[in-house]
């Protein structure tokens, strides 16, 4: 699971959003690949972005990433660029949070902000540091994992209990018959024994 990108943009009537932000982890990109790809995200961005009515919250796939993104009503949006195996609600949960923090810390100045990347939110960035794993970052999610693992160790001890119960019924069935030798022993020493009674 990993998050590439984060941005957060102001949707513009007719024409494309405005970047207002954004944050990347390219480190698995080679250097000269690396601004293209940046680009690119850019670019599948504010596509999805503008595809998007106010209020609402989509993912789009794209080959092996999907772009997760939240218009706010007041046409403030935020994108997240996830690879296809990152949990889309931990996505939205930090897309909410970041919306919120970014409007509590710029307030209304991004309403007029005409230049792309014109905002300096320097959390952006460690937010995509927090969120490269997701189970860290979101309660929810470690919870299920932290659950997922006990039921895979209840699973495991079961499959032992069963198997100790297969051996517990050989060792079962191997007393029975030591009991039947026992007492056919017991009843030949008996007999061997009553024949030379010395008083």
């Amino acid at each position: 699971m990993k998050l590439v990108g984060l941005s957060v943009l102001r949707m513009a009537q007719d024409s494309d959003p405005i970047q207002l932000c954004n944050a990347t982890e390219l480190s698995s990109y080679g250097y000269f690949q690396r601004q293209g790809v940046k680009e690119m995200l850019t670019f599948f961005t504010k596509t999805v972005i503008k595809r998007t009515q106010l209020g609402q919250r989509q993912s789009i796939e794209h080959e092996s990433y999907v772009v997760h993104c939240y218009v706010r009503s007041d046409g403030l949006a935020g994108a997240a660029v996830t690879d296809a195996e990152y949990p889309s609600r931990v996505a939205y949960v930090l897309l909410t949070q970041i919306l919120e923090e970014f409007t509590s810390s710029v307030g209304d100045s991004w309403r007029t902000v005409t230049i792309t990347d014109g905002v300096p939110f320097p959390t952006l960035e460690s937010y995509l540091v927090k969120y490269q794993d997701p189970a860290e970052a979101d309660k929810v999610t470690k919870i299920q994992k932290d659950l997922d693992e006990t039921t895979s160790v209840l699973h495991k001890t079961i499959d032992s209990v069963l198997e100790r119960g297969t051996k517990l019924d050989s060792l079962v069935e191997r007393s029975d018959d030591l009991s039947r030798q026992s007492k056919m022993f017991y009843k030949q020493a008996k007999k061997t024994n009553s024949c030379c009674v010395i008083s």
